[in-house]
């Protein structure tokens, strides 16, 4: 067996477990839970098809296929800041996603410490006493999330020392006395 042989029988075998890969992070991103899963996955067939752009380069030698893998880095590079720029929430958004993430991952919390307990032998009533708790913090969660963007308004125009405050220490002297007065 030559040294040549042997490298096509290494090259063919990275293609065929690279498609192997390809295929699973192709069933990933169709599946995945979350937006950043499936954006880690197409991340991650992209680089797989550059792998095997630069293998078939070598067995074919085919010098130029290296750059149109080089070229296929970049677009798949930018395609994934795009992607994430338009998928992941920022700003106010960022904020809001968060808490529903967190309100999401404390139910989930909550319905795995019911069941558990309903399975160790406890009442069944936990399950129901979580899943109507759970109900009753969304609830109270968006109220609150109603709350807090009319406070914020608020907050904002005038705050503990809003505009209003301001206006009347500026038309007051320093002795205390307005600024009427003195004229």
């Amino acid at each position: 067996m030559s040294i040549e042989k042997a490298y096509q029988i290494l090259f063919l075998t990275a293609l065929i477990w690279f498609a192997f890969l390809i295929f699973a992070m192709l069933v990933r991103s169709v599946m995945g839970p979350r937006i950043t899963d499936r954006l880690l996955s197409i991340n991650m067939i992209g680089t797989m098809v550059i792998s095997c752009i630069v293998i078939l380069s070598r067995l074919s030698g085919e010098a130029y296929l290296v750059d149109v893998a080089l070229i296929y880095a970049m677009i798949s590079f930018i395609a994934v800041l795009v992607m994430a720029m338009i998928y992941i929430p920022s700003g106010k958004r960022r904020a809001r996603f968060s808490e529903d993430a967190l309100l999401e991952y404390r139910l989930e919390k909550e319905k795995t410490a019911g069941y558990q307990r309903a399975k160790d032998g406890e009442k069944a009533e936990n399950i129901t006493g979580a899943e109507g708790m759970a109900d009753d913090e969304a609830e109270r969660k968006a109220e609150g999330m109603a709350d807090d963007e009319t406070e914020g308004k608020a907050a904002g125009t005038y705050g503990t020392k809003g505009k209003a405050a301001g206006t009347c220490e500026a038309e007051t002297g320093s002795d205390g006395a307005s600024s009427e007065e003195e004229g």
